[in-house]
């Protein structure tokens, strides 16, 4: 089975990947931008106002809200595409379903604001629950791991089991690794390598690797270079049963996993 493309829509002015940002005030412009990701082959839209790059700051709730209420009304006037918002806030995921979002991408895993999970209850949307530690101006500093696979599968698997709790239904639920954060080069691999495992053993699974930093300590290769990279990570992630690969760019992504699809399967 192939898995969704979760194109990333970075409505900020600080996400890692500049040509990634569409944080001008042309609205228009904007929905152009996103429905070009949904003709490239995108079948998610992640809608983000806070950069969670390392060493990121904290986004204020009505700078946010500000940021990606107006973005998600106008798509979804254009397109019935399952939208996703890359946000900590319940008051935002809040806003978000009344705009039209589907999903939400809590890069906390319901930690930072204890309402988000009665949001999600509510409302029924899908939830991926990612793991990091501290958060984006501290997680690089907090790497280190006995076994980093079996941590954060043990911590994805508490959250998931919490969520439960607090009334999300399974089938709400999706996890991430959270490529990136709070990951050195070899925890990040070790995550990767085990893609297959944890698969089994927590259900859907979400990988976010485009063009960060570790792509370039492997190659030395600065983050505009870092497309080959990222398209070897998906198609390793497509090989182990992921289940949304979260990228910045879909037409290729697309076409590399379509490639890569055509010759596990011996014909087109």
């Amino acid at each position: 089975m192939s898995p969704d493309l979760m194109a990333i829509v970075n409505v900020t002015p600080d996400s890692f990947y500049s040509p990634s940002r569409i944080n001008h005030d042309d609205l228009e412009e904007k929905i152009q931008k996103c429905l070009e990701m949904v003709f490239q082959g995108a079948t998610i839209l992640d809608i983000g106002g806070e950069s969670s790059r390392p060493g990121s700051e904290y986004v204020e709730e009505a700078e946010e809200l500000q940021r990606v209420i107006p973005l998600i009304k106008a798509l979804r006037t254009q397109t019935d595409l399952p939208i996703s918002v890359d946000t900590r806030k319940a008051k935002v995921a809040e806003a978000a379903f009344q705009a039209g979002a589907n999903w939400i991408n809590d890069i906390s895993a319901l930690e930072d604001d204890p309402k988000m999970a009665s949001v999600l209850a509510e409302t029924g949307m899908k939830i991926v629950l990612m793991h990091k530690r501290g958060t984006p101006s501290t997680m690089q500093m907090m790497v280190h791991y006995e076994n980093v696979v079996d941590e954060v599968g043990d911590y994805l698997e508490a959250r998931k089991e919490l969520a439960l709790k607090k009334g999300i239904s399974e089938s709400q639920i999706l996890v991430d690794p959270g490529i990136g954060f709070a990951k050195d080069l070899k925890g990040n691999l070790a995550l990767m390598h085990s893609l297959g495992s944890l698969k089994a053993r927590l259900g859907p699974l979400v990988v976010g690797a485009s063009r960060k930093r570790w792509i370039g300590e492997i190659s030395g290769a600065p983050v505009e270079d870092r497309l080959p990279g990222s398209l070897a990570l998906a198609i390793w992630a497509q090989s182990n049963g992921v289940d949304v690969i979260r990228v910045h760019d879909v037409a290729a992504t697309q076409q590399a996993l379509l490639v890569a699809r055509a010759i596990a399967r011996g014909d087109v």
